[in-house]
């Protein structure tokens, strides 16, 4: 008799029987009521007096002086490297694992994105690829905090204090996570937060720029809010700042509203995860060939915007993770693909090597990040919110795991 359900065993979750997934994005009264009183008041944008108090809600809860909110978290790397005097003839390094924007950011502002390979533990840039990769041209360092991990804050910092080179913290899977001590984003020059309806915290879309500099603070909010100076009403900025080309980055008071409510809660919400990751964690301690995405080496906590399962040791060499994941969706549920991949190998990433477009830190390519995407599932954040949910999938992944052979047969039988 089969174990495995694919192969006609009993499922982990009975038949027409679903998980517990919360909702997401979340929705609730008390919101719905103050976005309501907004809608009334009229005071919708141009830094209007939510947009504020959100900016300072969250620059406290990170541990800095100043935020800048706007339209996306592409807008905020954006206004960051040219807050920081990148441009045309600059490289910025970002690592080969994250989300397009990291790297367009760049591209944006004229200059070359210069892609890191990652740690195998953590999947997020890796310090010792970092320095390699350095030149006369690099304006800035981009880490990205990814998935359920925190890139080596300390490592990177060191590295690039000693070359005089900014650091810019992609925290846009990040909201609310710690590294020793201190918020996420307040450790860089600037950190660069995301609200795109996936994230944390969930606006639909938004970003917002933190930082404990107020000189980039000031330009930050030039940049995105076409010239004007914080406190200026609409037509009083009359003098456009020399040499800064603005734009229209604006968010709406609907959105500050949207996140201020999620914010009273994130506290709550990161211990819960961090209580999931656990219990998904214990499921494969002691199985061969597969492992967990470290967190953070400094994390506490550690904020998650998904959990991985990295499927790499060479008991699953020849069996892709779409045959895990089948096993997995028999069992009551789909895991996922979990990454991306390499940003230079998604199909919507059209730069190309070959016209300098972009470059690699060393070699052309990543071999670390080439050779994990193939075996790296993942769980989105909601799902870590329902302990019950949460026991149950670490039961269908102890089993899947547990029962490489029956994967091979199914494998050979498709």
């Amino acid at each position: 008799m089969a174990n495995l359900a694919i192969l006609g065993g009993t499922g982990i979750v009975p038949e027409n029987t679903e998980l517990t997934i919360p909702a997401w994005p979340p929705r609730d009264e008390k919101t719905a009521e103050r976005l309501k009183e907004v809608y009334m008041s009229g005071e919708w944008s141009f830094n209007s007096p939510m947009e504020q108090e959100f900016e300072q809600e969250f620059a406290a809860y990170h541990g800095t002086k100043y935020a800048v909110f706007m339209a996306n978290g592409t807008t905020t790397l954006e206004c960051a490297l040219t807050a920081l005097g990148c441009g045309e003839g600059d490289e910025v390094i970002v690592p080969a694992l994250t989300w397009m924007a990291t790297a367009l950011a760049a591209t944006y502002v004229g200059a070359v994105p210069v892609f890191v390979d990652i740690e195998p533990t953590t999947l997020c840039m890796d310090p010792e690829k970092l320095e390699a990769a350095i030149t006369p041209k690099t304006r800035a360092i981009i880490p990205v905090h990814a998935y359920g991990s925190t890139a080596d804050l300390e490592r990177i910092l060191a590295i690039a204090d000693r070359h005089g080179i900014p650091v810019i913290e992609d925290c846009a899977h990040m909201q609310g996570g710690f590294w020793n001590g201190r918020g996420v984003g307040s450790w860089g020059k600037v950190g660069s937060f995301s609200f795109q309806q996936s994230k944390t915290l969930a606006s639909g879309e938004g970003g917002i720029c933190i930082t404990n500099d107020k000189e980039l603070a000031d330009k930050i909010y030039l940049l995105k809010h076409i010239g004007y100076a914080r406190g200026l009403k609409q037509g009083q900025g009359i003098q456009a700042p020399e040499g800064m080309i603005c734009h229209n980055y604006r968010a709406t008071a609907f959105q500050a509203v949207i996140l201020s409510e999620q914010l009273k809660s994130l506290r709550e919400r990161i211990a819960t995860y961090g209580t999931s990751a656990k219990i998904l964690t214990d499921a494969v301690a002691d199985l061969p060939g597969v492992r967990v995405q470290a967190p953070g080496r400094l994390a506490d906590p550690q904020g998650y915007y998904s959990f991985h399962y990295i499927f790499d040791g060479e008991e699953f060499k020849d069996i892709p993770k779409e045959v895990i994941d089948e096993a997995c969706a028999a069992e009551g549920f789909s895991i996922g693909n979990g990454t991306h991949g390499p940003v230079y190998r998604h199909p919507l990433f059209n730069l190309k090597q070959e016209k300098g477009q972009y470059r690699f830190g060393e070699g052309d390519s990543c071999p670390v990040c080439e050779r994990l995407f193939p075996k790296t599932l993942g769980i989105s954040h909601p799902v870590l919110a329902d302990r019950k949910t949460v026991e149950t999938v670490a039961q269908i992944v102890r089993k899947v795991a547990s029962n490489v052979d029956e994967l091979r047969k199914y494998l050979n039988s498709k």
